[in-house]
């Protein structure tokens, strides 16, 4: 069996920074599936062909049938997070090409990424029965001129997608923005992982291994690094949770709180005016608690086992996000 590194990248992003438990590599549909609402994805593949030839001169299908088009359809990653609070799902194409994305001539190479964008929503409504997701197309080189072109196709294809009341965001993720949205988290998220099934994480904890402090390598990111310097757009492919049980984890047992703090942190009061949570942030380990509510991986604090808050939340009524941020930039836990 083939096994393609950009896949096995995207597996570890959507299990440790997306927080997926559901994560498939090439996924396919079957031909044997029932396909949902199929005269109005009839209705939107016709719109989109006819907005993209008369605005930029695109043949996105190229004469194919809605059916020709669903049997192409190949997800190199999927990924499904479901919480209390929302099912999130989010499908990625991933192409490495050493010089550069490339599928023809610049034009090609424009149409083949729409239509790209365009098979998987149609796939995610037909087969899914979904109309709210996260569709990405992800290269780590993508030259300006393609870029510069695939952009405002990219909005336009938001607004269409809006305006027939499909919630898709489509999005690329190329270049620097590669690094600070997928490399970086990944090594910030996947920190004591050892999934051997992991291609990619395997490969990078060999070259870890190996490392020493003469050599500079950008994938490198040492514990210390992480916790001193992180971008504003890696954070924000972090999910709170994750940023919790790393910076926040970090803080507390590098000790960059006093004790006053620490037994305020032992307080619901004080937890939710300064977190913005329901519970204490911190619950002694030896003591009783509703072990729900708590990480079960314990932190040290001088000496003494913790266990941290798990009730995070980042919806539109209950966003603790820049709670926590607050606090952590305050403690120099990010910079």
């Amino acid at each position: 069996m083939k096994i393609e590194m950009g896949e096995s990248l995207f597996y570890s992003w959507l299990r440790h920074v997306k927080e997926c438990q559901v994560v498939q590599t090439n996924w396919k549909p079957s031909p044997t599936w029932q396909l949902n609402g199929e005269e109005e994805l009839k209705r939107f593949m016709s719109i989109t062909d006819e907005h993209f030839q008369n605005k930029y001169g695109y043949g996105i299908y190229k004469n194919n049938s809605l059916s020709q088009l669903l049997m192409q359809a190949e997800v190199d990653a999927l990924g499904i997070s479901m919480s209390d609070d929302e099912t999130e799902i989010y499908a990625i194409d991933v192409a490495f090409h050493e010089s550069g994305l490339n599928y023809g001539d610049r034009q090609e190479t424009v149409t083949r990424v729409i239509k790209k964008f365009i098979r998987t929503a149609l796939c995610l409504i037909g087969y899914f029965d979904i109309t709210k997701g996260e569709i990405i197309f992800a290269s780590p080189k993508i030259h300006n001129a393609v870029t510069n072109d695939l952009e405002p196709c990219i909005e336009d294809l938001n607004t269409l997608l809006f305006e027939h009341n499909y919630h898709f965001t489509v999005r690329i993720i190329a270049n620097d923005d590669f690094n600070e949205m997928v490399l970086e988290p990944i090594l910030i998220a996947s920190d004591g992982i050892s999934d051997t099934s992991e291609l990619f994480m395997r490969g990078y904890q060999l070259v870890k291994m190996f490392g020493d402090d003469r050599r500079q390598w950008k994938l490198r990111v040492p514990k210390v690094a992480v916790s001193q310097a992180v971008s504003d757009v890696t954070l924000s492919e972090l999910k709170i949770g994750k940023i919790a049980q790393t910076f926040l984890r970090e803080a507390l047992e590098d000790g960059k709180v006093d004790e006053e703090e620490i037994n305020l942190m032992r307080t619901k009061e004080y937890s939710k005016s300064v977190f913005g949570i329901d519970f204490p942030l911190l619950v002694l380990a030896s003591e009783e608690y509703d072990s729900i509510r708590y990480y079960a991986k314990p932190l040290v604090i001088k000496g003494e086992q913790y266990r941290l808050c798990s009730q995070w939340y980042e919806v539109s009524a209950n966003n603790d996000r820049p709670f926590l941020l607050s606090w952590l930039e305050k403690h120099g836990a990010i910079v």
